[in-house]
C-alpha cells in the first residue's frame, strides 16, 4: 500500500513539474534586431524587429528618448502596448531582454523590463518597472505593471502565469 502511495505521489510531482512554465528570451537591443527604420534627427527615432518565440515578434520603438515595444503574432497583427503611459510618460528605455513565459512551446506571458526617468531635472533617476503582458489566442495587453521590490523577478514570473486569466488594464 505505502509504494502505491509513493507512486501516485510520484507522478502528480512529475506531472506538476512537467506542466510548470518556463522561460526563453529574446535581445532587444539594436545589434540583435533588424533595424526598419532609423532617424538620428531632432532626439531621434527608431523601429526594430526582434525575433519572438512561437511565431511572435516584438517590435522596438524608440523617439523622443522614450521606448515602448509591440508585440506581433503570426498573422501579423500588431499590437501596440504604449508603455510611455507608465510611470508619469519620462524619458524611458527597455531592458536589454524580454522574457517569454512558455507553456511547452506556446508563448503564454512576456516580461519586458521598463526604465522610467522619475526626475526630469536628473534622468539619471529612474524607476525600474516589469510589465507582464498577457499572451493569448484572441488578446494581447498588459495585465500588470511592478514597481521593484526584493524578488521583482519571481513576483513577475507569477504574474505573468496567471496572466492569462487576468483583465486587461485599461490604462498604464
Amino acid at each position: 500500500m505505502k509504494i502505491l502511495i509513493l507512486i501516485a505521489v510520484l507522478s502528480l510531482t512529475a506531472i506538476t513539474i512537467s506542466a510548470q512554465n518556463t522561460s526563453v528570451y529574446t535581445n532587444l537591443d539594436e545589434k540583435s534586431c533588424k533595424t526598419l527604420e532609423s532617424n538620428p534627427d531632432e532626439g531621434g527615432s527608431y523601429l526594430g524587429e526582434c525575433r519572438g518565440v512561437g511565431g511572435y515578434k516584438l517590435q522596438v520603438l524608440e523617439g523622443d528618448l522614450r521606448q515602448s515595444v509591440n508585440v506581433i503574432d503570426g498573422r501579423g497583427k500588431k499590437t501596440e502596448l504604449n508603455l510611455w503611459r507608465i510611470g508619469g510618460g519620462g524619458f524611458s528605455s527597455l531592458g536589454e531582454k524580454a522574457e517569454w513565459r512558455m507553456k511547452g512551446k506556446t508563448p503564454v506571458a512576456l516580461i519586458v523590463r521598463y526604465n522610467v526617468s522619475v526626475d526630469p531635472e536628473d534622468v539619471s533617476k529612474t524607476m525600474s518597472y516589469l510589465v507582464v503582458v498577457k499572451i493569448a489566442k484572441n488578446s494581447v495587453c498588459v495585465t500588470d505593471t511592478l514597481k521593484p521590490t526584493r524578488s521583482h523577478n519571481m513576483e513577475a514570473r507569477r504574474a505573468a502565469d496567471k496572466a492569462v486569466t487576468r483583465p486587461c488594464r485599461a490604462s498604464n
